[in-house]
């Protein structure tokens, strides 16, 4: 597990990435800085990593931490995307699994689109 730390201008909450070779690549690439986008109760944001899907999931649960690797794009998932159903939360398309947040998914209403947000290492 790799602890890290997700900053936005009214928000700090601290994740663990699994042990995914993803989440190292990832990791290893932190401090990254990039602009929020928001899609439903998802955020997502560009970051320096390209990699392929690694064991890819098309549903998602509150609180998960994601890689999309169609927009090189780290993801919280923090409630229900646009393609979410009643009962599953649903990426735009399969994304692979990297961590988990240490706190309350909801707190990521508060992001706001276009944002600065931060991750590093702890």
């Amino acid at each position: 597990m790799y602890k890290i730390k997700i900053i936005t201008k009214n928000l700090q909450m601290d994740a663990e990435l699994n042990d995914t070779r993803t989440s190292k690549i990832i990791y290893d690439s932190l401090p990254i800085e990039s602009k929020i986008n928001t899609w439903g109760e998802e955020i997502y944001f560009s970051i320096p990593v390209k990699t392929k899907l690694e064991n890819g999931v098309e549903v998602v649960n509150e609180g998960d931490l994601g890689y999309w690797p169609v927009g090189n794009a780290f993801c919280i998932f923090y409630g229900k995307t646009p393609v979410s159903t009643d009962t599953e939360i649903r990426p735009a398309s399969a994304v692979t699994l990297i961590g988990r947040l240490l706190g309350n998914p909801k707190e990521w209403n508060k992001a706001v689109q276009g944002e600065k947000i931060i991750i590093k290492k702890i």
